[in-house]
């Protein structure tokens, strides 16, 4: 009888602990936390150790994924490669899926970092002359943002149908002949004894040592809707946007502690900007079919 008693008490206490652990797989209780890869054109921004650490306090493990260029972060969200991407603004998400038909989407809205125009030769817009040069970045998106804020400082004029991507051959007026001279991002600062002004990328400006804040003599205002194309953001997989952690991650980034951190790693160059899911919507369904 001993031996049943005992045989029967150790198949009970096997039953009650497969039924514990039964018990806490349903409940979803589980130690191992949530991966996420986020690709990113540099891991040095102060907003990410602290998103990091809000992110694991909640079971979510963020890896920065860095690269070294604009195109490649999309392509590894595209493949699969990166679960989400941080890098770019809404233009240029919405160029890349247009030309390349991959779908992705912004999932929420980040920095804004206003695009300036640098000179080592001339203190104010006022004192550029006939003739002068002018570089600007090549790239489709912020090639079109540099002419418009070239507009923006009444040097240029541009065609009515200029659109979000328009080049230098819908310069409609140019009164003083500058000679405008499209080149990769990452020259504009070195050219800069070269010519005598050049619209350098905020993020560019930053590495090259200027202060986005204090050294443009003239760079663009966030005081109307006309910049949300260019607000940075959050990119996912277009059949991931409603994805619950990917979202909570947007949340974590768009708090004070990280809003606190962007001006001050930047020293005043860039914001933090939370649009709507509604004005996010829009605005990438605007550029998306050209408006």
């Amino acid at each position: 009888m001993k031996r049943i008693s005992i045989l029967f008490s150790l198949i009970t206490l096997l039953f009650l602990a497969a039924c514990g652990d039964a018990t806490g797989e349903a409940d979803g209780q589980t130690d191992e936390p949530i991966q996420v890869s986020i690709g990113v054109n540099g891991v040095d921004g102060a907003q990410w150790p602290i998103l990091q650490d809000k992110a694991a306090e909640e079971g979510i493990e963020i890896e920065l994924v860095e690269f070294s260029d604009y195109i490649l972060p999309n392509n590894a969200l595209a493949q699969g490669d990166v679960d989400l991407n941080a890098f770019q603004h809404f233009s240029f998400l919405a160029q890349y899926v247009v030309e390349s038909g991959n779908e992705l989407y912004p999932i929420g809205s980040t920095m804004f970092a206003p695009l300036g125009i640098y000179s080592e030769n001339i203190t104010d817009i006022s004192e550029i002359q006939e003739g002068d040069r002018i570089a600007i970045p090549d790239d489709a998106s912020n090639q079109a943002r540099a002419l418009r804020l070239l507009e923006n400082a009444e040097l240029i004029t541009l065609a009515d149908d200029f659109g979000l991507f328009g080049d230098p051959t819908k310069i409609t007026e140019n009164p003083l002949n500058l000679d405008i001279v499209p080149m990769t991002a990452q020259q504009t600062p070195r050219v800069l004894p070269d010519v005598a002004a050049a619209v350098i990328n905020n993020g560019v400006a930053g590495q090259a040592g200027f202060s986005p804040a204090d050294d443009p003599i003239f760079r663009e205002t966030s005081d109307d809707e006309s910049i949300y194309p260019y607000v940075n953001l959050i990119a996912a997989r277009e059949e991931d946007k409603d994805n619950e952690v990917y979202k909570r991650i947007v949340e974590l980034y768009q708090e004070d502690d990280i809003a606190e951190a962007i001006l001050e790693d930047t020293n005043s160059g860039s914001y933090l900007l939370e649009l709507t899911d509604e004005e996010i919507e829009k605005v990438f369904t605007d550029l998306k079919n050209g408006e």
